[in-house]
């Protein structure tokens, strides 16, 4: 529930005539858990979708799942992606399963087309069907399954939410969150795993911490949190693919950055080596203006070189088109609202 009216971040033009606008909240937290910067009402409860990915990965990696069934980082790295279902990343997902025992008939994500126009006009040709194993979240899915599987536990209701997998994550989703648990309502995300509600503070605060683990975990966690941010940042592909924020983001920045999108207008990032958190939340849903903002922010630190920022600012100014191709507007960041930040940004990110 927002307790106050979001500033206006992304704007839609027709011509010279604003068309429609996107509110929404960004929160950026530094080590000592502080707000150094924010917009928007930074309490306000969302769901994370799949921003909360690299976080569902660590109970796998906490308890030796990676080293006993012998996962690669790229494996690994799909099991926190929201992946097109290039042919890629379909191969890493059959190996995850193969390497537990089982196939995509175990999966419960759900049948979905690829994100890309060729691939999912590749299954129409063939005249087969989207299977679930195309299903973005079919590494996350089968991430849960060798969970399940290396600990013995039943496979065929492992997206229950009384499930002790996902009871599990829900109490080290409310651990790094620094909430407490029963404060966590659960809904079902689109893959139909449970997801779990937090205000967006918290969420900027995990990414804080997930960015910079030496600083608040030791033991199996450290080395869970390690793993994955090693396993994202080596394989950026395995986190989204072609022509994707997510992925394109982390390729460009060889490891600086920890960044990943949530359905319904999410975006989190880890700052890695300078101990910051950011989440981003746009009120009304609609994906795409929160890569807008999240460039932005980018694009006003010295995190990339002019000319890599430049492969990545066409997200702050996007033609929008009929169906003549002709242009008939643009959406665009309300610079307004970030107006003197470019100082803030670069003092907190070097």
């Amino acid at each position: 529930m927002m307790n106050s009216i979001n500033p206006i971040l992304v704007q839609r033009f027709r011509g010279d005539v604003l068309e429609s606008f996107h509110r929404g909240v960004v929160c950026i937290v530094n080590a000592k858990k502080e707000v150094v910067f924010s917009l928007g009402d930074i309490k306000q409860i969302c769901y994370p979708r799949s921003a909360l990915k690299f976080i569902q990965v660590l109970p796998l990696l906490e308890d030796g799942g990676m080293e006993h069934f012998g996962f690669t980082m790229e494996e690994v790295a799909i099991m926190c992606g929201s992946h097109n279902g290039q042919l890629e990343h379909i191969k890493v997902v059959e190996s995850i399963l193969s390497k537990i025992g089982l196939n995509q008939d175990s999966l419960r994500c759900g049948a979905q087309y690829p994100t890309l126009t060729e691939d999912k006009n590749n299954l129409i040709k063939s005249d087969s069907k989207p299977q679930q194993i195309h299903n973005n979240c079919s590494g996350k899915h089968a991430g849960f399954l060798a969970y399940c599987v290396f600990k013995g536990l039943e496979t065929s209701d492992y997206i229950d939410s009384n499930h002790p997998l996902q009871l599990r994550i829900k109490e080290l989703t409310a651990e790094i969150h620094e909430l407490p648990i029963e404060e966590l309502m659960t809904g079902l995300d689109g893959c139909s795993a449970p997801i779990f509600s937090l205000p967006v503070y918290n969420q900027a605060l995990a990414y804080t911490k997930l960015s910079n683990p030496e600083s608040f975990f030791e033991g199996k966690r450290l080395h869970a949190v390690k793993t994955m941010v090693e396993a994202v940042t080596t394989y950026p592909f395995m986190i989204a693919g072609t022509n994707r924020y997510c992925t394109d983001l982390m390729e460009l920045s060889k490891g600086s950055l920890l960044a990943k999108t949530g359905a319904d207008g999410v975006y989190s990032i880890g700052f890695i080596g300078n101990n910051l958190g950011c989440c981003i939340k746009v009120d009304d849903g609609l994906m795409g203006p929160q890569y807008a903002i999240a460039q932005e922010i980018i694009s006003k630190t010295d995190l990339l070189s002019p000319e890599d920022c430049d492969k990545l600012n066409h997200y702050l100014e996007e033609p929008i088109k009929n169906w003549n191709k002709i242009i008939t507007g643009q959406i665009v960041v309300n610079t307004e609202v970030f107006n003197n930040c470019e100082d803030v940004f670069k003092a907190l990110v070097h």
